[in-house]
């Protein structure tokens, strides 16, 4: 859970007393060796507040993977949920003017939305810290999600996914605000919600279109957009980021032909968001490739789709750990990366009861097609 900070925290790390002190402990290494060091470096240098001081310091090291705030002031809860910048700065593209951020906690999210957009929260301390990060011309209240204080903008919100004991939950109902609770609030405003990519859609049949969000090969969120934020004639969509890369995405009303074919040249793992969307067969038909199996996302074809780890095939055939570790002796396999999908095997185990000693490594899926198992031995590589 972290430092519980308090108003006068927060007012005290934003003093010209507290900048001195976060700047003259800036250099201390926060380590568990070093804590009780730290501690009373922070005793000396800023009082009474050395808790919040360290724990501020802690959080600066921390955030930039999630946010680009210069010298930001956070709480653990906060920085956990808050979505990583590449992420808010892509759904930020999606509208057209202001907006309303309904939860804008530490301000994370607001920062990327359109100007003139403005936030609101529960939190008066989350709200302070808000305004320090943001600065002082955007407009923050304190106010419930559930009673909306705005006419004639988009609403975003994103409910904190722990129940009111503090303990992480994937039931919407338990969100704070509620997911439904939230939906009957903004009935008949535009509305975007974000959510964990692991919650069931089907809890929310009042979205229009729900896009589940990758990051450099990670899923990170879904989002569920209703009304004028929706795209017409799209349900799902995934839209996958990547550093460097231009972003790229997919929709299911996207061409979904695709054949089901036994293991050719190369074998394909889709991104997790095109997984998580459903979008298996619609990636298919856009690369002119085929499923192993039509309830299996794994792919195959003679070429795989650029800028993606794909494995070439070696061989496949039936799988059973004896034959498995026939074919992996036969090809001096040493180091072997395993993946399944669709069978109940452990990796871990199974790769102690193989007992590799050769020399060379290499990859293989497990899987099944139809109700058989199978494998494919791979080399993985980077198209």
């Amino acid at each position: 859970m972290g430092y519980g900070f308090s108003l006068d925290d927060v007012a005290y790390l934003r003093s010209d007393a507290g900048c001195a002190a976060l700047s003259a402990l800036s250099g201390l290494p926060l380590t568990d060796a070093s804590r009780f060091a730290d501690v009373a470096a922070a005793r000396r240098e800023a009082g009474g507040f050395f808790a919040a001081v360290l724990e501020t310091l802690l959080l600066r090291r921390r955030a930039p993977s999630k946010v680009d705030f210069v010298d930001g002031l956070y709480t653990d809860d906060a920085l956990q949920q808050a979505t990583a910048a590449p992420v808010a700065r892509h759904r930020a593209s999606r509208f057209t003017g202001p907006v309303h951020d309904l939860t804008c906690s530490i301000g994370a999210e607001l920062a990327w939305l359109p100007e003139g957009s403005i936030g609101s929260d529960l939190d008066p301390v989350r709200l302070a810290m808000a305004r320090h990060n943001l600065g002082p011309d955007v407009g923050l209240a304190l106010a419930d999600a559930l009673r909306p204080a705005s006419r004639g903008v988009p609403l975003l919100a994103d409910p904190a996914r722990r129940d009111s004991a503090g303990r992480r939950t994937w039931r919407p109902s338990d969100f704070l605000p509620p997911l439904d609770g939230l939906a009957q609030a903004c009935e008949g405003r535009d509305l975007a919600v974000k959510c964990a990519p692991g919650v069931d859609f089907a809890v929310a049949p009042w979205a229009d279109e729900v896009e589940v969000v990758s990051l450099d090969g990670q899923v990170r969120e879904a989002c569920l957009w209703t009304r004028g934020l929706a795209t017409p004639g799209v349900r799902r969509r995934a839209t996958v980021l990547r550093t460097g890369a231009e972003p790229w995405t997919l929709t299911d009303a996207d061409p979904d032909d695709c054949p089901v074919a036994e293991p050719g040249e190369w074998l394909v793992d889709p991104d997790g968001a095109v997984v998580r969307a459903g979008l298996v067969r619609h990636y298919a038909a856009r690369h002119g490739l085929a499923q192993l199996d039509e309830h299996i996302a794994y792919l195959t074809g003679p070429v795989p789709p650029p800028g993606v780890r794909a494995f070439r095939v070696v061989e496949h055939g039936r799988y059973s750990e004896k034959a498995l570790r026939s074919v992996l002796k036969a090809h001096d396999v040493g180091v072997l990366e395993i993946l399944v999908r669709g069978l109940d095997v452990d990796p871990n185990p199974l790769r102690r009861k193989l007992k590799l000693s050769g020399s060379e490594s290499m990859a293989v899926v497990l899987t099944r097609v139809g109700r058989s198992p199978v494998y494919v031995l791979a080399r993985a590589e980077r198209t």
